[in-house]
């Protein structure tokens, strides 16, 4: 049982895949884990690196995009420009006021491009409080879970029947 868990908590900290992934996949395996279970340790692995992101992606980002090494720093503009353009798309549609409801419904909506490893990088390129962004994010990756537990629960019922 331990290895099934450490397999939901992983795939929901992988960038871009995120519990997004991880509970499709945990359904969609028939893992043996109750579907409470499955969405506490997604969301326990979605939370994970979002401190740690907003502490220290863009510091190495920054690091990374003035080295010589080609694949590193053209890794690190890559996440600079992706941060930056979803920084800046969240500031122009939402305004200052509005930022970190904004950030909580990028999160919340789980459509691919968003999640909390994108908003989180987001929010640090553009200096954003970090208690703020970590409550909105934490709250984006509860409605995330909820949604994807829901889809994936009748996507496979009505897949497999039962």
């Amino acid at each position: 049982m331990i290895w099934k868990i450490l397999l939901v908590l992983i795939i929901s900290m992988i960038p871009l895949v995120e519990l997004r992934g991880a509970i499709p996949v945990a359904v969609g395996m028939d893992l043996g884990l109750p579907e409470w279970l499955v969405l506490i340790i997604a969301i326990i692995g979605n939370i994970i690196p979002v401190p740690i992101i907003y502490l220290f992606a863009r510091k190495f980002l920054e690091w990374g995009s003035k080295k010589k090494w080609k694949p590193l720093k053209q890794f690190c503009n890559f996440c600079l420009k992706k941060g930056q353009k979803a920084g800046d798309k969240l500031l122009k549609k939402a305004g200052k006021a509005g930022t970190y409801f904004a950030l909580f419904l990028f999160v919340a909506i789980p459509i691919p491009g968003t999640g909390a490893w994108t908003g989180t990088l987001a929010a640090s390129i553009l200096n954003l409080d970090f208690k703020k962004t970590i409550i909105s994010i934490t709250a984006g990756i509860l409605v995330a879970g909820l949604l994807m537990l829901g889809v994936s629960l009748g996507f496979f019922k009505m897949l497999f029947g039962g």
